[in-house]
């Protein structure tokens, strides 16, 4: 206190000495800092020994000076952090963004990502042809001629396999069978055969020798086909046949059967090797028969039909279906040089070549008229095949896949196995009960939806073990945007008007083949597979456009045209005096007025065709009929538009009794594939 007060009690100094005495003070600092660095650098010197390693120990601050950062703002809270972040975003709820940013920072993999990569089971054994080919054939220049050698003798054995299964016995008056395919047939649907079937004459005394490829049985109507009051779909139209008491040579079938799947039904032919036979004109028949044969089923009708054929007896005719014998050398080759070849390019472009060929000419060709026609129609597929082929092993991901891939009987199993079973997906995936993928035929065709909805359970576990992967790759983020591009390409595809989104089966090929571009062994074996599935698609349809208009996607289905209504017939049945009875139909004209004119079929024949405007144009249609005929008879009704006719209305009955059946409601099926729209005219 005393101090303090004496302090105050000082007088005032001037400027320069308050000077004088700062200076003073400045050096009396400094040298007591001086000394006070000597007496430490002298302790830290004495104790460097006995505390430097001590974990207490001070820091050494002899050689520099601790320099600490003067932040005058506190840390940024992190939540404060994350509004700045979405300054753009705020209207998002905070634990949407929070999501958001989780995922994106899930999608972009570790930080240390490492590509899969295929060891080998038993190494010793599967590298073990490899070591061979570089032990004896060290050189390009060897190998480059033993790949000559060996693709030339694949080659060659495959065009003299295929050269044998085009020969046939002539048949002894009645010269070369005609190759004719699954769904030929000498009547077309609907009024396709014109007014009392003119257009398809002659009904009897004619004939041809024929020829089948194997595997006919499972051709069938994809649309409802009228048989009397019935709607054939989904099997073979094969109406008729040979009873368990009668020889096959006697049984009768109806014009519009399918000739090999009835040759088959009759067993001319087998299924799985096909054949040659006789097949004549018979004219008129009645009571066709339903019998099952050689696991086929045909259509019971009750009535009469002007053309009927049969298959003569005792033909000798020999030919030879040889696409398993086709099959099997591409498969062997196949396989023996994806054992031996370690490069992806050499592995996949002729395996890729080998395959199309063999589907294309041998176990799913398109129809043909002859050998060459064949050929010409695959070649003209083959082409862009192969561009397309250099885009999914290039840009698509089969590159990866395969590269130093050293798992040889692996690779063979899952790669090339699945693609075969792609490839034959006519035989391996038949099963499934979906022809097309679009609504129409999911719709109608029975277990289609239960089995579409299997299918994308499975594809959606697939997707989600590959989009794991694909993380772990750190790759995922670039794919994502790949198929949110093709989604977008899609929803765009599905909103244009006037045309329809078809997924063919070589589209979803395409659409799948980048998931893959993982060297996985599932990876190896869902390639594989999509890759036998475009071939499949391209070698035996083509390339079928994404895009179709409802015509050509409707194909023979129903038009959804407006049916005629038809009054109540008025019937005048026979009596004593009267051999014959009547029906008359009439129909108001004038309620649909933007088409010409009606159509009238008979048991499934066109027997009137008139239309409104002209002179003699008919205001009734009168049916007769013989009261010893004993049958029923169906009568179905349509507009026509010019020489196109609608959709047919279902069948009405005028029975044995001479009663009258109306129709049931909606429409029946009109048009399916004629002979002439499989490329073959008997």
């Amino acid at each position: 206190m005393v101090g303090h007060h004496e302090d105050e009690d000082q007088p005032l100094m001037t400027e320069s000495e308050r000077r004088e005495a700062n200076v003073g003070l400045d050096d009396v600092v400094n040298s007591d800092r001086h000394q006070d660095g000597s007496h430490r650098q002298h302790g830290n010197n004495a104790t460097t020994t006995t505390d430097a390693g001590h974990p207490d120990a001070p820091l050494d601050s002899s050689n520099g000076t601790l320099h600490v950062e003067d932040e005058s703002d506190p840390p940024t809270p992190r939540f404060v952090q994350d509004e700045n972040a979405w300054k753009r975003w705020k209207w998002v709820p905070y634990p949407v963004r929070r999501m958001i940013r989780a995922a994106g920072k899930w999608s972009k993999g570790p930080t240390n990502p490492q590509p899969y990569r295929i060891k080998p089971f038993f190494p010793m054994i599967q590298e073990y042809p490899l070591f061979l080919v570089d032990k004896f054939l060290p050189t390009v220049k060897r190998r480059f001629w033993v790949l000559f050698f060996y693709f030339s003798i694949w080659l060659i054995t495959f065009v003299l396999v295929k050269r044998q299964g085009t020969m046939a016995t002539e048949v002894a008056g009645w010269g070369q069978p005609q190759t004719i395919g699954c769904g030929a047939s000498y009547w077309g649907s609907g009024n396709s055969c014109g007014v009392d079937g003119n257009d398809c004459r002659p009904f009897g005394g004619s004939g041809f020798a024929f020829r089948c490829s194997a595997n006919c049985a499972s051709y069938q109507a994809l649309n409802p086909r009228a048989v009397g009051d019935q709607e054939v779909l989904y099997q073979p139209l094969i109406v008729g046949g040979p009873s368990n008491d009668v020889a096959p040579e006697n049984a009768t079938y109806r014009g519009d059967s399918y000739i090999c799947g009835a040759a088959i039904h009759a067993g001319v032919i087998s299924n799985a090797n096909g054949g040659c036979g006789v097949v004549k004109l018979v004219g008129r028949s009645q009571n066709y028969l339903s019998t099952q044969r050689n696991g086929l089923t045909s259509i019971h009708f009750d009535s009469y039909f002007p053309l009927s054929f049969s298959f003569l007896p005792d033909v000798h005719c020999e030919s030879q279906d040889t696409r398993w014998s086709l099959l099997a050398i591409s498969v062997v080759f196949t396989a023996v040089l994806s054992v031996f070849t370690s490069s992806p390019a050499m592995f996949f472009f002729p395996t890729f070549i080998g395959v199309f060929w063999t589907v294309g000419m041998a176990t799913d060709p398109p129809t043909n008229r002859s050998v060459t026609a064949l050929f010409s129609n695959i070649m003209g597929k083959f082409l862009p095949a192969m561009f397309v082929a250099w885009v999914m092993y290039d840009k698509m991901g089969v590159r990866r896949t395969l590269r130093g891939l050293t798992a040889q009987i692996e690779k063979t199993v899952l790669w090339l196995g699945a693609c075969w079973v792609g490839a034959l997906d006519n035989y391996t995936l038949s099963f499934i009960p979906i022809q097309r993928l679009n609504a129409h035929d999911l719709n109608q065709q029975p277990g289609a939806k239960a089995a579409l909805s299997i299918i994308i359970i499975v594809l959606i576990v697939i997707v989600a073990t590959q989009v794991w992967f694909f993380r772990q790759e750190a790759r995922f983020i670039k794919y994502i945007k790949l198929y949110a591009i093709i989604l977008l390409g899609i929803i765009i595809s599905l909103v244009l008007p006037g045309l329809n989104l078809r997924i063919h089966h070589y589209i979803l090929a395409l659409l799948l083949l980048p998931g893959t571009s993982l060297q996985m062994r599932p990876s190896l074996l869902y390639q594989g597979l999509l890759i036998g599935l475009f071939i499949n698609g391209i070698a035996r349809w083509g390339f079928d456009s994404v895009l179709q208009t409802s015509a050509a996607l409707q194909g023979d289905a129903q038009k959804g045209t407006p049916l005629p209504t038809i009054h109540a017939p008025i019937i005048d049945l026979s009596n004593t005096t009267a051999v014959q009875s009547n029906i008359t139909f009439t129909w108001d004209k004038s309620e649909y007025m933007q088409f010409d004119g009606i159509s009238i079929l008979v048991n499934d024949v066109e027997r009137l065709r008139s239309y409104f405007n002209d002179v003699d144009a008919n205001e009734e249609f009168v049916w007769s009929r013989n009261k010893t005929l004993g049958l029923p008879e169906y009568f179905r009704f349509g507009f026509m538009d010019g020489s196109d006719s609608g959709d047919y209305t279902k069948a009405g009955i005028w029975t044995v009794d001479g009663e009258w059946v109306e129709m049931k409601p909606g429409a029946s099926k009109l048009k399916a594939r004629s002979l002439r729209e499989d490329g073959v005219r008997a």
